[in-house]
């Protein structure tokens, strides 16, 4: 018996078993909580005792797959009745996006909001409305961007959105690291948080750090004691002011041509 991790709309860490040969990449009807979702195998792997699964159903059918494409365009279309009902009720919420079960028996509202919402009686209004059970899902700002999408300062689409599937800690001390300006335009990405990509050279901007000298401090060159000036990590250089009574000069050397200088 094998084992599928899947994608599914309102549950991404869904699992189920099946003696069905799958492959990455396969469309499955599965059953989550009394709800037929559609879903995309992502890896196959041994049963694990604590892995929570959901029923498997069938191997998704071209009806399954237009049923899905029909139930994308009517969630699309709820999502300004939601956002006029949760208006209307003065919720302090942001509606992302709306996602239906294959048989449009669930409904999930996905949200964002700094606060805690209790949106029990819009619950009651939506459910009311369209017939179906309502799931109020409060999700983070990267999670919104990794589904709706957008082009990143570097003008691709957003690494949450290519292929991100887990977001890894990312703090102000890793672009402090990288000498890069704290103005929220310069580290932000388009869902107001941190870039992402400040995690991926983190660990050579720390190693830099150790190797590098202080601005400021003193060294010796090729040419004699300066001051540091300026460094770049990436070039592995250093820059280093002389001074003497009459000139000032500032040249720049590979970094193993610098060491530093003695406090006597």
């Amino acid at each position: 018996m094998q084992v599928s991790e899947i994608v599914l709309n309102s549950n991404p860490n869904s699992v189920f078993s099946t003696n069905i040969n799958l492959k990455q990449g396969d469309k499955v009807v599965v059953s989550l909580s009394g709800s037929l979702e559609l879903g995309t195998v992502k890896a196959i792997r041994p049963i694990l005792d604590e892995m929570e699964m959901v029923e498997f159903v069938r191997i998704a059918t071209e009806n399954d797959l237009k049923i899905n494409c029909e139930n994308c365009k009517y969630s699309r279309s709820l999502v300004s009745e939601v956002k006029k009902e949760a208006q209307k009720l003065n919720l302090d919420m942001k509606i992302s996006f709306v996602s239906s079960s294959l048989d449009k028996t669930k409904i999930v509202i996905n949200y964002t909001s700094e606060n805690r919402v209790d949106f029990r009686e819009l619950v009651k209004i939506l459910g009311s409305k369209f017939k179906a059970r309502i799931e109020m899902r409060q999700i983070g700002y990267r999670d919104e961007s990794k589904v709706v999408g957008a082009l990143g300062m570097c003008g691709r689409v957003t690494c949450c959105k290519a292929f991100l599937s887990d977001f890894d800690k990312v703090s102000i001390k890793m672009a402090k690291n990288q000498n890069i300006s704290l103005n929220p335009n310069r580290i932000n990405g388009m869902c107001g948080r941190l870039l992402c990509c400040f995690k991926y050279e983190d660990e050579f901007y720390e190693e830099m750090q150790k190797k590098m000298p202080k601005i400021n401090s003193f060294v010796v060159t090729p040419d004699g004691k300066g001051e540091v000036t300026a460094t770049d990590f990436l070039k592995e250089t250093v820059s280093v002011m002389f001074k003497n009574e009459e000139t000032t000069e500032v040249k720049t050397y590979p970094l193993s041509e610098v060491t530093k200088a003695s406090k006597n």
